[in-house]
């Protein structure tokens, strides 16, 4: 267990976001946002909006800041929606929870999100230069991994977001890095399949892996961004907050410590892992990955960063939520955009103890 703990904190600014009572494809809620700036450098959220039946899309809203803190939005239209057959089931569909890097290296934003298509909750991936037009890649894919003795293609996955920076893979070769969270148990898609875990996994519980895409290859095709590699474990559940399962927010941020990764713990009971109502409690907390070497926890927290306490986080479609995932500098200071019980949108400003906003 890793036991040194992480020099920051978070505090909340206030709800940036709420449905408008009159917008139908806001009557489920607006949560979970990516985030970005446009090329004139303008910040966005793009929040997943929630229509009645919890199909879900992703909207373009424009950031408001008064006095240096995001206050609220204006939105700008929908830049994602359910228009693929791979993002439709029979009575299911949906583009969920995305999030945003801006990686200079390819001079572009890299989405990941959520397609809910007929066999549940899948991974695939958008590339766009401005935030408006977005030119869909597809489902990620597994490279099969022998030591793993296991298809990672079999297996619903969530939370996925990539590192702003190349990183160095287990290989040698300069890779862009991928954070992500494969849920073994196939039951939830062929009942009595139960759970299949590759080789060497123990701890059944939702835990974050990472993966890796060989730079050259994106740099000569971008479609390359979809075929992830060298997959590995990077942390499970640990603490008493993260009992049920864990999973990344936001994309990973470089600090001096090395790569800070916000993650939400989960406690409570899951009907089932497509539920939308759920038992549950998330909240979020924090971890450093080594900058060498990011599939290395150096530091995390014992205990939440931030978990339910206001009235916005504790009731609305899913109550007791706390869900991170997204981050962005304004005059200075980070702050950290997340879902409030699956209903609306709040900020937390990110300082790091002793020193000061980072």
């Amino acid at each position: 267990m890793v036991t040194e703990t992480v020099p920051y904190t978070l505090s909340r600014v206030g709800v940036v976001m709420t449905p408008l009572p009159d917008e139908p494809l806001e009557a489920e809620g607006v949560l979970n946002p990516a985030s970005g700036r446009a090329p004139d450098g303008t910040l966005y959220l793009l929040p997943r909006l929630v229509a009645e039946g919890n199909v879900s899309r992703v909207g373009l809203a424009r950031v408001v800041v008064e006095a240096g803190i995001p206050v609220g939005v204006e939105r700008e239209g929908i830049v994602l929606e359910p228009d693929r057959g791979w993002e439709r089931g029979v009575g299911n569909a949906g583009v969920e929870d995305p999030r945003t890097t801006w990686i200079d290296a390819l001079g572009l934003h890299v989405m990941t999100y959520v397609a809910y298509g007929p066999l549940g909750p899948r991974t695939a991936i958008a590339v766009s230069t401005d935030l408006r037009e977005w030119r869909r890649l597809g489902p990620a894919l597994f490279a099969y991994d022998d030591a793993l003795d296991m298809d990672l293609n079999l297996f619903h996955n969530k939370d996925t977001t990539f590192f702003p920076e190349p990183v160095t893979a287990p290989d040698g070769t300069t890779s862009l890095a991928v954070l992500h969270r494969p849920m073994w148990d196939l039951g939830e898609t062929k009942p009595g399949q139960g759970v299949r875990a590759p080789a060497g996994v123990s701890d059944i519980r939702q835990s974050i892996w990472i993966s890796y895409v060989p730079l050259d290859a994106v740099l000569d095709d971008v479609s390359a961004i979809t075929l992830w590699r060298q997959h590995r474990f990077v942390a499970g559940p640990e603490y008493a907050f993260e009992e049920l399962k864990i999973g990344g927010g936001p994309p990973p941020l470089r600090v001096p410590e090395g790569w800070l990764l916000l993650h939400h713990g989960v406690t409570g009971v899951l009907d089932s892992a497509f539920a939308q109502q759920q038992h549950v409690n998330y909240a979020a907390g924090a971890m450093i990955l080594d900058p060498e070497d990011p599939s290395t926890v150096l530091a995390r927290t014992p205990a939440p960063l931030l978990a339910p306490e206001t009235e916005e986080e504790r009731s609305g479609i899913v109550p007791n939520v706390v869900f991170p995932t997204a981050i962005e500098e304004i005059d200075g200071v980070h702050y950290v955009f997340y879902g409030m019980a699956d209903s609306k949108i709040g900020a937390a400003r990110l300082d790091r103890t002793g020193g000061g906003a980072e």
